[in-house]
């Protein structure tokens, strides 16, 4: 598997072309670990990626992880099956990749290391000593693709459940459900299923007593108000002080990721509302910024500002269903009613402008589905008139109340730095006082043009979360309203053959686009074999769609990295020592979805 060092250099030159080989860091890394630095892939994902031996993997997350201005956060962590892609020039031979995408606050930077497998030895050490978080990354990876992850704490199922047969996410397993046999479920069957799900305390390293005296476990869900979707925690509790607490995820799992592979690229777009489902077209953003890199697409203005204006009336919508379900769950119960009829009149916005409510799937790729409709100014603006003196009601009447105050300040706090350990982005790192936006740090989709600040607070605990939400949704007010004051004229949509469809008063005219709609619409359009990536600051945090293309109308590997994933697992960090009332008030500030945790 590994290259001479004049093929390294080779590689890094190739990069140089796109401005990456240039990287200070990547020459250090190559000169310091020489010839088991396989390559630097060149790519259109705008970060550095360097594929490694994996027997230097964890020197090298331990020397990232260590430098003066440190990559602090492992972004992502997941796998690719390799055995079926056509067009693999100048990368190391391997049967399945493994990589990590690190993140750098202090650098606003990135890189991607990317390790080789052989299908003969399907193991890979291990780096959640390095990175706390990379454990349930690598139980996914282990879950899906069968790679071995050598000395993890824990290596066992995550998504499916523990009776599974197979790793979803290889090449050749079924993608469809038509492909398997009818399923059926006999009695002795019922009954291995149940005791799978059977919590064994010494399996997790769990005592069953202290000093005599036995812990309660208690099943919280996957069927409990509180906990948001089909989420289930095991809690080890001693009276009401949580001991110990075990996440177990997976029970709304769809494999989005696996549909992508036979869908096109135009027709996934639907699938991606579904992701974090309160978040409407704010997930269709990462999806068509990627592949637009993929076809090199320029979306004109105008589509570019439409898109950030629906975006915002999203993050205000999804921000409204965190407030309400929020102080519902420290036992606030007029708050939702009051949220709901405001986010009643963000969906009459939305459903005004795109013809849909939650799931309108309504941008494209090169643009949006339509224009905007005549009179839409004066539908936003009623709603940008209505909703600064509701969030100004909401805190001086909701988040000053005594027993709000209470139940929330200094209650499940975290610093940055543990932030960052767990993987935790957006508006939870933001109330550490971390501030880090990816619309101010990294514009992107047009946000470079408005003008907006970054609420942060500043103990990271439960009421600063809330507190933060508020604040967010008047900058979103402000964005809309300059959206509004200043929305370009000119198309709604890129004039370039791979936007999909294609411009209809052009394909009346045109044999040419006729064909081009023609093709897009029944076969999908073709992207040259290449990678992207796409990060976005979306409603819970950082969203981002990392996509290969090996040269045809379907994506060969989609990622989706969502905020929630990390956001559950760092719950038992925070909550050892607390009690059952502060857990409740936790998971509601956290703001998670379970389809934007198990996809």
């Amino acid at each position: 598997m590994s290259q001479t060092p004049e093929g390294t250099v080779s590689q890094v030159e190739a990069m140089s072309t796109r401005g990456l080989g240039e990287s200070p860091l990547v020459h250090e890394l190559t000169a310091r670990y020489g010839p088991d630095v396989l390559c630097v892939q060149p790519t259109l994902t705008g970060v550095p990626v360097v594929w490694v031996n994996p027997g230097i993997l964890t020197a090298v997350m331990g020397w990232l992880r260590d430098l003066e201005q440190p990559f602090s956060m492992l972004f992502d962590l997941s796998a690719l099956d390799e055995r079926f892609r056509s067009h693999r020039d100048g990368l190391p031979e391997a049967d399945f990749t493994v990589f990590y995408h690190l993140l750098s606050i202090e650098r606003n930077d990135d890189i991607m290391i990317k390790v080789p497998i052989d299908e003969r030895d399907m193991a890979v050490p291990s780096i959640s000593a390095i990175y706390p978080n990379a454990n349930w990354y690598e139980r996914e990876v282990w879950d899906l693709f069968g790679i071995t992850f050598q000395n993890h704490p824990h290596l066992t199922r995550l998504i499916m459940p523990p009776t599974w047969t197979g790793h979803p996410l290889r090449k050749d397993y079924p993608a469809r459900a038509t492909e398997f046999d009818p399923y059926s479920l006999t009695v002795e069957g019922q009954d291995k299923e149940q005791e799978a799900l059977r919590f064994v305390p010494e399996e997790w390293g769990m005592a069953r007593e202290r000093d005599g005296s036995e812990f309660m476990f208690l099943n919280l869900g996957p069927n409990h108000p509180s906990a948001h979707g089909a989420f289930r925690l095991v809690l080890q509790l001693d009276g009401e002080e949580i001991v110990d607490c075990v996440p177990d995820i997976g029970y709304h799992h769809r494999g989005a990721e696996k549909m992508a592979e036979r869908q096109s690229w135009h027709s996934y777009i639907p699938y991606t509302d579904r992701i974090d489902y309160t978040g409407g077209v704010m997930n269709n953003l990462p999806y068509v910024l990627a592949v637009e890199k993929l076809a090199g697409i320029t979306v004109p203005k105008r589509a570019e500002t439409i898109r950030v204006m629906m975006a915002e009336m999203f993050r205000i919508t999804s921000h409204l269903l965190f407030l309400g379900t929020y102080l519902q769950d420290i036992g606030a119960m007029s708050p939702v009613f009051f949220t709901f009829t405001d986010r009643q009149k963000g969906y009459e916005v939305i459903e005004g402008i795109t013809g849909f409510r939650m799931h309108p799937a309504w941008y494209r790729i090169g643009g949006t589905a339509h224009d905007l409709p005549k009179g839409w100014e004066k539908l936003v603006q009623g709603f940008l008139d209505w909703m600064p003196k509701r969030l100004d009601e909401y805190e001086s009447t909701m988040m000053t109340n005594a027993i709000v105050r209470e139940r929330t300040r200094h209650i499940a706090a975290y610093t940055t730095q543990e932030a960052l350990d767990w993987g935790v982005t957006g508006p939870n790192l933001r109330a550490t006082g971390c501030n880090f936006d990816l619309r101010k740090q990294r514009p992107y989709g047009g946000y470079e043009n408005f003008d907006f600040d970054v609420p942060l607070g500043s103990n990271g605990d439960v009421f600063d979360r809330g507190m933060l939400r508020i604040e967010e949704m008047r900058q979103s007010l402000r964005i809309i309203q300059q959206c509004v004051n200043h929305m370009p004229t000119g198309d709604y949509k890129a004039d370039h053959p791979l936007t999909t469809p294609p411009p209809r008063e052009r394909m009346l005219q045109h044999i040419e686009t006729l064909i081009t709609h023609f093709l897009s619409v029944s076969w999908g359009p073709v992207l040259k074999p290449n990678e992207s990536l796409q990060m976005i600051e979306a409603t819970k945090g950082i969203n981002s769609y990392y996509l290969t293309s090996d040269g045809g109308t379907t994506s060969y590997r989609t990622r989706i990295r969502t905020p929630s994933f990390p956001h559950l697992q760092q719950i038992p960090s925070v909550m050892r020592g607390g009690f059952i009332p502060d857990l409740i008030a936790h998971l509601g500030s956290i703001d998670f979805v379970m389809a934007d945790v198990d996809r």
